[in-house]
């Protein structure tokens, strides 16, 4: 069977589960990989035989999106030829995680295509819903990469649709300490910024992981370090507690390694609003921001925070199983024992 598996470039979240999910595919057939997204800091361990700019979301520097900047970097022309010269009717199955230009070239090839994603899950009505509703960032989620089934991750599972997060043979293999640290992520807020509001907490050594430097930076109790996917892990792995954005892996991964997390949903991104919302709902501390009068969250989360008890079973094979039976044709379908 000839696969196509297409995955969305913009962060690292959507490429580090396809490291997981790739070899489980790949049990069934031959396996072809797209990534389109020009925000990714993590290289696939894996040949990438398509690559397009696709339509990303550019980080800004002030803890949100940058519109004007999303909007000044896309390429309509571009991203529609591709979607046209896509060859996906080549394939036996399309399996999308949130990635655009195969979505559409299904679409409008009439070709199944196969979201297997966390924005699948994450318009669920059966998770809470954040305070506001932002009408243009759902017809986003809903539009942006179509799908003709789907299937989800989510910080809960719910169904038969919805199942826990893939977590990472990277992280699920290291050994957890606290070494009194507290990692942060939080790629929309400039180093300037971070470095300002984390002074405020001078016992605390901050190990900062930074989109907008590539050279380590020690500022007394602050150490920004470029973006790296190893040391990122092993930090988080021997911290105190983790400080990020409300996207997906990182939360999931902080609680799978039995760390307390505190979130800070990106501006101008609903996925993580509506992330933040259940988070809370399960005991997370959600702030909407840096400034000054979110300090004593912070500094109550330091002192008095605690993990968030989850259970996040390896079901990765056996999720892949049930979508290849379920969606390839008999012919291609041969069982494969769930590790």
């Amino acid at each position: 069977m000839k696969i196509l598996y297409a995955i969305q470039g913009t962060g690292n979240g959507h490429l580090s589960r396809a490291i997981d999910v790739i070899p489980c595919l790949e049990k069934h057939g031959a396996v072809d990989i797209l990534v389109s997204g020009i925000q990714g800091d993590l290289k696939l361990p894996y040949k990438v035989k398509y690559q397009f700019k696709g339509l990303s979301f550019i980080f800004g520097k002030s803890g949100g999106v940058d519109l004007w900047k999303t909007v000044r970097r896309s390429n309509p022309t571009k991203l529609i030829k591709n979607i046209q010269n896509l060859p996906v009717e080549e394939y036996d199955l399309v399996v999308n995680d949130f990635e655009p230009v195969s979505a559409w070239a299904c679409y409008f090839k009439n070709k199944p295509c196969i979201s297997l994603s966390h924005q699948s899950a994450v318009l669920n009505a059966a998770f809470p819903q954040p305070e506001h509703q932002d009408r243009m960032g759902r017809l986003i989620l809903e539009h942006y990469a179509p799908a003709t089934a789907k299937y989800g991750f989510h910080f809960k599972s719910h169904g038969d649709g919805v199942y826990t997060p893939v977590i990472r043979k990277q992280v699920r293999d290291m050994q957890v300490s606290d070494k009194g640290h507290y990692t942060v992520y939080l790629p929309a807020y400039d180093d300037k910024t971070l470095i300002k509001r984390l002074s405020v907490f001078p016992s605390v050594q901050w190990d900062v992981f930074s989109k907008h430097n590539h050279k380590k930076v020690v500022h007394k109790n602050i150490t920004i370090r470029p973006i790296n996917n190893e040391l990122f892990t092993a930090s988080m792995a021997s911290s105190s507690g983790v400080l990020c954005g409300a996207g997906f892996e990182t939360p999931a991964e902080a609680m799978f390694l039995g760390k307390k997390l505190l979130v800070i949903p990106m501006k101008n991104q609903y996925e993580q609003h509506l992330n933040a919302a259940l988070l809370k709902q399960m005991g997370v501390p959600v702030i909407k921001g840096l400034k000054p009068k979110y300090e004593d969250v912070i500094a109550h989360w330091i002192l008095n925070g605690e993990p968030i008890a989850v259970d996040y079973p390896n079901r990765t094979q056996e999720i892949v199983n049930k979508i290849i039976f379920k969606h390839a044709s008999d012919a291609y379908f041969t069982p494969v024992q769930t590790v």
